[in-house]
């Protein structure tokens, strides 16, 4: 149990360090439609999905946010955030190739970095990565186990939620 808290207080500090400007960004591209007549769309993939529940359920919602379907007509005004496990998911890449298309502007969440082998990061007006590309623990065998990227997104959606209060609160 202290290992496990270790290391993912550990992956929440990398997030925090590495990614502040890009959750900054993010938070910045989601205010352009909850301060407007926009609606922040989150689409959210696998696990992820619990992050969507979160966002229209919780104590204190997301401002402006209802989960995103293939069936909703988006317009300029409004904001997608793709919350994804891998930048390599289908769907997810399917929708962003769609929003590039549309311009639409969007976000992207997923584990791996940004680079040149990362379409979603290119594609993505902003991204922002969990750095979840392996296990926390070691496992008995020498694999790596425990991947918590519902974890990771939620902590990086509490961050991105902070950034966007403060900045509609100063308009």
């Amino acid at each position: 149990m202290k290992m496990l808290t270790t290391q993912l207080s550990g992956l929440l500090q990398r997030i925090a360090s590495a990614e502040e400007e890009n959750i900054e960004e993010t938070a910045r591209l989601l205010a352009q439609a909850a301060a407007r007549v926009g609606t922040v769309f989150f689409a959210t993939f696998g696990e992820m999905k619990s992050i969507s529940i979160n966002g229209q359920f919780a104590a204190e919602p997301f401002p402006s946010m209802q989960a995103w379907s293939p069936e909703i007509e988006l317009t300029s005004a409004d904001r997608v955030w793709i919350l994804t496990r891998s930048c390599n998911d289908e769907d997810a890449l399917d929708l962003a190739k769609k929003l590039n298309d549309e311009f639409i502007p969007f976000s992207a969440l997923a584990a791996e970095p940004g680079g040149d082998d990362n379409l979603l990061a290119e594609l993505a007006y902003t991204y922002i990565s969990t750095k979840l590309t392996k296990g926390l623990l070691p496992a008995e065998d020498g694999t790596r186990i425990v991947l918590p990227h519902a974890l990771a997104g939620l902590y990086v959606y509490e961050a991105v939620k902070m950034k966007l209060n403060e900045m509609l609160v100063g308009e």
